[in-house]
Formats: structure tokens, sequence, C-alpha cells
């Protein structure tokens, strides 16, 4: 099949799908036309990478794991550091949340000591306006 007929099977613009190729994720067959050509397969190849994308894995990391895959799941056959790959994804997806929850706790510390200030700054002005004019 053609990048257009893949692109409608599979809902994925035909420019992700050369990127895809450019990754080295999907490896299309040339015509006498030099027109791409892909085999059925590749659509469950594309499933198999919009999946490994949605759990968080760099087309680097997809490269290496995508010939463990098997099914639309995709479900990971046992293949060599596999495991480590993932648990590594895991551990910076982790520290990333770590890091997104300080920085979330330092901004609502910033705006809850500003909305205090702001507070006090206008109990202040309430005050002087409320003093007799000598």
């Amino acid at each position: 099949m053609l990048i257009g007929e893949l692109s409608r099977q599979t809902g994925i613009n035909t420019h992700q799908l050369r990127y895809y190729e450019a990754q080295g994720l999907l490896e299309p067959g040339r015509g006498a036309n030099g027109y791409r050509e892909y085999g059925d397969d590749a659509v469950l190849t594309v499933a198999q990478i919009r999946r490994l994308l949605e759990a968080g894995l760099s087309t680097q990391e997809i490269a290496y794991l995508l010939p463990c895959a098997t099914g639309t799941a995709p479900d990971l056959e046992p293949c060599p550091e596999l495991l480590d790959t993932l648990r590594a994804r895991l551990h910076g997806l982790d520290e990333h949340i770590d890091t997104l929850a300080r920085s979330r706790q330092a901004l609502h510390d910033y705006i809850e000591t500003t909305e205090q200030r702001v507070s006090e700054y206008y109990r202040g002005c309430e005050i002087e306006e409320l003093r007799p004019m000598s």
C-alpha cells in the first residue's frame, strides 16, 4: 500500500509516517516508480508505535523495543535488556514527576505569599483611610 493508504488506515498524517521511517521505525519498500510501498504489517506496526509513544517512550527507545512487540497492545516479548530499558524510562518519568511536583509546590508557595502581602497592603490602606486627618 502507498503512504496515503497507510495514513487513511491508521489515522496518522503522512508527514508523521515519514518521520517514523526516518527514525527507523517503519521500513517501506520502494516501487519501480520510487513511491514508498508498505506491507500489510505496517498498520500493526504503526499501532504499536503509537501505543509505545503514549507510554512516554522516545522513538529511539521504541526502535530498540519494536522488534520485541507483538499484537496491537503491544505485548512485549522478553528480549535482551527490555526490562532495563523500560525501568530506566519509568525512573526518568518518576524523576520528572518529582521535579514537576516541587515546581508546583514552589509556585503555590509564591502565590500564597504574594496573596498574603496583597491582603496586608490593602488592610494597611484601609487603616490609613480610617485615621482622622489632623
